[in-house]
């Protein structure tokens, strides 16, 4: 058993996992004075990154398992703007898990505030960096997972989620 096995002893993250509090680095801020889009993305990541460690898939997993996960779709919403000076935190809802793939929802929100500054929505496989192709996930790491989408089925799923993008229908 190595140190990445996930057991029972490990806590379940919280439903949703919350991540630490962020500060918005001045060099993200665009020219239009607010975050720019590809750094929701790098903060969304960051997020992903401390929750993979709750369910044991982070770093030492890629190292002594040879798998990691790469994300193959990804749905942002940007719907309130952060500005410099302005904490974040991101909300980390794991709606599904089957023997290959995460479905998560992320809500960035402005940490002491509460209001909702974006979403997204993402599609996540696991893959073998060895073959470098997608594989089923370690019994111990799929039963994790598992337990993890069931805990989080007495919280209310987030607005947004399956949303497609399209132009607004005409009345």
């Amino acid at each position: 058993m190595t140190s990445v096995t996930a057991t029972n002893e490990m806590p379940l993250p919280p439903a949703p996992f919350k991540s630490s509090v962020m500060q918005i680095d001045p060099q993200w801020i665009d020219y239009n004075g607010h975050l720019n889009m590809a750094y929701y993305n790098v903060m969304f990541d960051r997020a992903i990154d401390e929750m993979w460690l709750q369910l044991g898939i982070g770093p030492a997993y890629m190292k002594e398992r040879h798998c990691s996960t790469f994300t193959a779709e990804c749905h942002v919403r940007y719907i309130r703007e952060i500005h410099l000076g302005d904490p974040v935190q991101v909300s980390v809802f794991l709606l599904g898990a089957d023997e290959k793939r995460l479905h998560t929802f992320e809500e960035l929100r402005h940490a002491t505030e509460g209001w909702l500054s974006a979403t997204s929505e993402n599609l996540t496989l696991h893959i073998d960096m060895e073959a470098r192709k997608v594989a089923p996930f370690p019994p111990d790491i799929r039963a994790r997972t598992r337990a993890i989408v069931e805990s989080y089925a007495g919280v209310p799923r987030p607005e947004g989620i399956g949303r497609n993008v399209a132009m607004p229908s005409k009345k």
